[in-house]
């Protein structure tokens, strides 16, 4: 992700989240978080998806992954989420791990597919409706 992707990027993040990030927010995180990393999906020269990944030391977290709506259901998350895997690897990390709706099965199925495990519960986590999420990981060696 660069920073002329990110009126784009914030047009995914409104059209998959209630609470989306700030163009403040991704850009702090590409110019001023050490261990943030971005991947961007994209069709016919627009960004279509991203994912978002700290990596610190030897464990990554998954800060946020989103493809436009119009798009999914075509595998991109997944291939996505296995190039940030990929990746994390490439970087050090030994683990993954992400919060999840604990609604959203969906998303859900996906990361148990590729390995993911439940790890937790974060009570009252999103502020939106305090909905629960659930914290997911994964060993990647």
């Amino acid at each position: 992700m660069t920073e002329s992707d990110l009126q784009m990027i914030l047009e995914v993040e409104q059209k998959s989240f209630t609470t989306p990030w700030s163009y403040e927010a991704f850009y702090n995180e590409l110019y001023h978080n050490q261990f943030a990393h971005y991947l961007v999906v994209e069709a016919d020269g627009k960004v279509i998806g991203y994912c978002g990944l700290w990596v610190i030391i030897d464990e990554a977290h998954i800060t946020n992954i989103a493809i436009l709506p119009e798009y999914r259901g075509k595998r991109l998350g997944e291939a996505l989420l296995k190039m940030v895997m990929q990746y994390a690897v490439e970087h050090g990390a030994e683990t993954l791990t992400l919060e999840v709706r604990v609604s959203n099965t969906v998303a859900q199925n996906l990361y148990r597919k590729l390995g993911f495990q439940n790890g937790g519960i974060r009570k009252s986590y999103y502020t939106d409706n305090y909905e629960d999420a659930l914290v997911m990981w994964v060993k990647m060696v």
